[in-house]
This record gives structure tokens, C-alpha cells and sequence, in this order.
């Protein structure tokens, strides 16, 4: 038995929650979220909670009980709060502007990257260092930032590049250098 796939879904009093089939859709104050889940898993409504039901017991019913509860408190969860990354620009000349909508990012190339934000997500910047990627789906928040992270990952000797705030950069020691090496006076 899956124990977080027991769980109830409570909906806070500002959530609308409607099921209809396999398909729940899920509207708060920050937006709406819809979202189609597997036959063999049952969403049931009930007053002021949700709950996430098997039809049968086989392995993918089973694997598929918890992550859909998961998916459908994140929905919740979305709706009412959103979801936020932040991430950190280091290197001299690494930085972000804000172009409208679209988030300009200079990162060391020959130009400037362009990346225009999918529906539903929004980019704000504390500094030009720090950029906070913002949204009601925790997916497609999490997708952005892993974006932007990749387009220059920190490299471990000087830590330059994009990365989350508060991730840990494991750093190497560089060249020793030339110390006694033969022919040098």
C-alpha cells in the first residue's frame, strides 16, 4: 500500500477542485491548473478533500498511486502559493537583464542569450546577479531554472557560471605550477 497515495488532499477554502474522469482540474487565486492522470488510477471528490484511488493492483497502479497524489497537492499547492527558484549569476561581465518579458543572459558567449519565459512563468531579478524564476506549476518552474542553469553550468575551479542559490560548488585545486622543473635557473 501506497501511504502517501492514502492520503486525503485537503483544498483549502479558495480552491476549486473538479474531476471529471481522469482529467482534474484545479483553480485558486494565483491561476488554474489541468491536468489528465492514468486509467488505472481514480480521482474521487469529496467535500472539502480530494482522494486518489487504485482501480486494480497491478505494479503500474502501484507506482502511479503516490506520484499522483503528489502531482495533485503540488497543483493544490500551486494554485494557492506558487512556486519560486532562485538562481545565482557569478563570473566578471555574467549577467541578466530583463527585456520586457524576455530574460537576456550574458554568460561569457560572443552574444547575449535570449530566453522568453512559457506561459504561465515570469523572471524577476533581485540584482543583475540574481534571478528568481516564478510560476504556479512547480514542473515547468523547475524545467525553466534547470534551463537557464545549463546554459553555463559553474565549472569547479573558479565557480563561474549559473547556479541555484544556495547550491554547494565543490571546488578543485588548479595547476601547481612549475616548481623544480628541470632547466629552470
Amino acid at each position: 500500500m501506497s501511504r502517501i497515495g492514502n492520503m486525503p488532499i485537503a483544498l483549502p477554502k479558495e480552491v476549486d477542485a473538479k474531476v471529471d474522469g481522469r482529467t482534474v482540474r484545479v483553480k485558486g487565486p494565483k491561476g488554474e491548473l489541468v491536468r489528465t492522470f492514468h486509467h488505472d488510477i481514480a480521482v474521487e471528490s469529496t467535500d472539502g478533500s480530494l482522494a486518489v484511488k487504485r482501480t486494480n493492483d497491478s505494479p503500474t497502479a502501484r507506482a502511479l498511486h503516490g506520484l499522483t497524489r503528489t502531482l495533485i497537492s503540488n497543483m493544490v499547492a500551486g494554485v494557492t502559493q506558487g512556486y519560486t527558484k532562485d538562481l545565482e549569476i557569478s563570473g566578471t561581465g555574467y549577467r541578466a537583464v530583463l527585456a520586457g518579458k524576455k530574460l537576456q543572459l550574458s554568460l561569457g558567449f560572443s552574444h547575449p542569450v535570449e530566453i522568453d519565459p512559457p506561459a504561465g512563468v515570469s523572471f524577476t531579478l533581485e540584482t543583475p546577479q540574481k534571478v528568481k524564476v516564478s510560476g504556479i506549476d512547480k514542473e515547468m518552474v523547475g524545467e525553466m531554472a534547470a534551463k537557464i542553469r545549463g546554459l553555463r553550468v559553474p565549472d569547479p575551479y573558479k565557480a563561474k557560471g549559473v547556479k541555484y542559490a544556495g547550491e554547494y560548488i565543490r571546488r578543485k585545486a588548479g595547476k601547481a605550477g612549475k616548481v623544480g622543473a628541470k632547466g629552470a635557473a
